[in-house]
């Protein structure tokens, strides 16, 4: 089935065993180069705990292989196959410029610009559409969040879409950074910030009334609240939601406490997303499926949904209204 991904981190979507090679070829310390000796470090096992702590200790992780623009390259590339290989047609997918600095000290452009050229040449070649959304982090501060704009203002002829605002929601307000969005959209670029993730229903409101947020990362503790559940149909804010990581990252405790049909049934715009594919161990096809078993949603369901995702794609009017055309063709002609 075709399906468009509109939350994906570059930097949860990794493969296991390039990081293994990476670690060997530039002598990252490992006790082991093999994939099931750095799989806990990276993935959410089974025996694990769902907590923000376990799940944010396999970013500490990942940030140390980030060691030249190669590797960026490389990584970039691989996770563009990667979801052209499961039927993505199309994807958004979101970077942090600073974590990808963090190590080799480059300039947030130069970090944008590898990772958007690359993707973008990559998408030609495999058939799948890809914009880029350049994230920012709450807890790294404003100073850092207005470089990453500036130099995605400068670039946005590289295929960037949007701009998000991730990291730690607890004592970090969206409205603190409001600003630099407001920069960003005056720019042309669209805004989709994480909230209600970990924090409850009022950071969904920060978001989407003092920031202008036009769609919510994860947004499932607007559920909390009959108030902001009214504020985002009125403006028709779409959610993406991203029901195993809330699950890994302890955001809820279980799929059977997940308000994915809660927020369905509150009729809602919703699209289904992975956030980060490596640390949760799925493809969109396996998030999917896990939707129809644990919130009984039909394969119509999933086609709302994926529709959904289309309209709520961060394109131009005409370049949406195709990627509609195209999917709607693909999910509902049959064929004799």
């Amino acid at each position: 089935m075709p399906k468009i991904e509109l939350h994906r981190h570059l930097e949860g979507a990794l493969r296991l065993e390039s990081l293994v090679d990476i670690a060997e070829t530039h002598n990252i310390m490992m006790p082991e180069y093999e994939v099931e000796t750095l799989r806990p470090f990276v993935q959410v096992l089974p025996n694990q705990p769902r907590t923000p702590q376990n799940f944010i200790g396999k970013f500490s992780t990942l940030r140390q292989f980030y060691l030249s623009p190669e590797i960026i390259q490389r990584l970039t590339r691989e996770v563009v196959i990667d979801a052209a290989q499961d039927n993505i047609k199309y994807m958004e997918l979101r970077f942090t410029p600073n974590t990808l600095c963090k190590i080799i000290k480059c300039d947030p452009a130069d970090a944008i610009k590898w990772v958007c050229e690359t993707a973008l040449a990559t998408a030609q070649e495999y058939d799948i559409e890809v914009g880029l959304i350049v994230s920012v982090n709450r807890h790294e501060g404003v100073d850092v969040a207005e470089q990453a704009t500036d130099a995605a203002i400068r670039l946005c002829h590289y295929g960037i879409v949007a701009l998000d605002l991730a990291g730690v929601e607890a004592g970090y307000n969206a409205s603190t950074f409001k600003h630099i969005f407001q920069k960003g959209a005056e720019a042309g670029l669209n805004i989709t910030l994480h909230a209600g993730e970990w924090e409850g229903a009022q950071s969904v409101w920060d978001a989407v009334g003092n920031v202008g947020a036009e769609r919510i990362g994860h947004g499932i503790r607007a559920i909390e609240d009959p108030g902001v559940i009214s504020i985002l149909k009125e403006r028709g804010t779409v959610l993406e939601v991203c029901p195993s990581s809330n699950v890994d990252s302890g955001a809820v405790p279980s799929f059977d406490a997940h308000p994915l049909r809660e927020l369905i049934d509150a009729d809602l715009k919703i699209t289904i997303n992975t956030d980060d594919p490596l640390v949760s161990n799925i493809t969109l096809s396996d998030e999917l499926v896990r939707a129809m078993q644990y919130f009984d949603l039909t394969l119509d369901d999933i086609k709302k949904h994926t529709m959904t995702a289309a309209h709520a794609a961060f394109l131009s009017d005409d370049k949406k209204a195709t990627l509609v055309k195209r999917f709607h063709k693909w999910l509902y002609t049959t064929e004799d």
